[in-house]
């Protein structure tokens, strides 16, 4: 089989959330790019429009649906709003997400000093709407068969990471098994489920601190054996590997793309 044939996604229905910039929108692309049609859906607005308007004055098929990802009745209610006006729904990116604050070695991201709103907060835009998201998808994805989800998870969950907050770790951790628990009972049905977990890259998380502060990039920098920080592009290859045929036998992996941080 051809290369073509093997990443071939044209026609597929894909639903990303938090596609406005950074990695969402880095999937976004990718995959619209190669022929598939968009519902890029982020709580920005106007960066929002701007984005998919790019795309659709390329000639690229998208749409956008402004969502908060915390309301989990709006963002269900998006994802069969697309099942139902497509016919169906290829490829879910979970992919929504925020910063905890400063790491443990920082006196504001101390275990003492963690504000529990701060947790519950994070909890529920990446854990529990990631959750709401895999079972909204579960459901169109049962009654054709087939699908794909895709949730954007952390190198900071598969080790200790002293540059993330408390609840940041906690949460990418315990998307790496659910992601596992649901590839499982899924694949009766022929749906896969994958993470994808990246290290450092250059995106607007934590307000753009890694892009933003000369010091937190060094220090991000010195963690990683290629000693550099990824661009957004650099994530496309993988998201088409897991959204596209290339990847009929992969499921309930967590897949690092972290420029060798794992490896030491």
């Amino acid at each position: 089989m051809k290369a073509a044939q093997l990443f071939d996604v044209s026609g597929q229905v894909v639903f990303v959330t938090g596609a406005a910039s950074g990695l969402g929108l880095a999937y976004s692309e990718v995959l619209a790019e190669n022929g598939a049609h968009v519902v890029m859906t982020d709580i920005d607005e106007r960066t929002l429009r701007e984005r998919a308007a790019t795309l659709q004055q390329s000639g690229a098929s998208v749409e956008a649906i402004v969502l908060d990802v915390g309301d989990t009745d709006a963002l269900r209610g998006a994802v069969d709003a697309t099942a139902r006006k497509h016919g169906r729904l290829d490829v879910v990116f979970a992919n929504a997400g925020i910063s905890a604050g400063t790491g443990p070695f920082t006196e504001a991201g101390a275990i003492r000093n963690v504000p529990l709103e701060r947790w519950k907060n994070v909890v529920d835009i990446n854990l529990t709407s990631v959750f709401a998201t895999i079972q909204a998808a579960a459901a169109p994805m049962t009654a054709q068969r087939s699908g794909r989800i895709i949730v954007t998870s952390s190198i900071g969950g598969m080790k200790s990471e002293p540059m993330v907050g408390y609840a940041y770790a906690a949460t990418k951790a315990a998307l790496n098994n659910l992601i596992r628990h649901a590839a499982v009972e899924l694949a009766q049905h022929n749906i896969l489920v994958n993470a994808i977990a990246p290290g450092p890259f250059l995106t607007n998380i934590a307000n753009g601190r890694v892009k933003k502060d000369p010091e937190v990039r060094k220090q991000f920098e010195a963690m990683i054996p290629l000693h550099r920080i990824a661009e957004p592009d650099e994530i496309k290859g993988l998201a088409l590997f897991l959204a596209s045929p290339a990847s009929s036998y992969v499921t309930g992996a967590v897949i690092p793309i972290d420029g060798g941080a794992t490896a030491w």
